[in-house]
């Protein structure tokens, strides 16, 4: 069974977005040991996961990045409008953007389906009323928690509820992110 696998970006008090979904506290000075281990946790999935919210700035950036064949971000941006996107909605049918098609059924069977597939692991990116909903459900086997050294004092939180985790990995990084890898107890 393939591993659902989440990445996000934390603050260290615990949001993942400012109160109006602000990300302008993300560090995005990352050295080659970090952007590596970003183009692990791609490279052994072969399907992103995402809520609809977050969807449209996240297809466009990507999209727009790989028509610029020069851009240092090229070939990650190849990868990640190359893959296969699932994005969960109750409120919409299509989402534009390329490998991209809308779930509507609900997330616990839908993702349970998408586990029991043949194939490499899913990764999911977001957003936060999403994750949290997968964070509900139990679903998620792998987090991958990119806690950023900056506190924003309020904002959004994946987490709703008391949630045990078992420690599997600390990494730290030149650039003050500290990659914390968690697995549900």
């Amino acid at each position: 069974m393939r591993k659902l696998k989440l990445q996000m970006q934390i603050t260290v008090d615990g949001f993942v977005a400012g109160p109006e979904g602000q990300l302008d506290w993300m560090t995005f000075d990352m050295d080659e040991k970090l952007l590596s281990f970003i183009n692990h946790l791609t490279d052994t999935s072969d399907t992103i996961l995402m809520g609809r919210k977050m969807t449209e700035g996240f297809v466009n950036y990507w999209e727009h990045v790989v028509s610029q064949p020069d851009s240092p971000e090229y070939a990650f941006a190849r990868k990640m409008v190359d893959m296969p996107k699932v994005v969960f909605s109750r409120t919409v049918d299509r989402v534009a953007g390329q490998n991209v098609r809308v779930e509507r059924a609900p997330v616990a069977d839908a993702v349970n389906q998408l586990k029991g597939r043949a194939g490499r692991d899913i990764i999911v990116y977001g957003g936060a009323s999403f994750v949290s909903s997968l964070l509900e459900h139990r679903l998620i086997d792998e987090l991958n928690l990119f806690v950023n050294p900056v506190a924003i004092g309020k904002g959004m939180r994946i987490f709703s509820e008391r949630t045990p985790l078992k420690l599997a990995a600390s990494v730290d990084y030149a650039s003050g992110i500290v990659v914390h890898t968690y697995q549900p107890r």
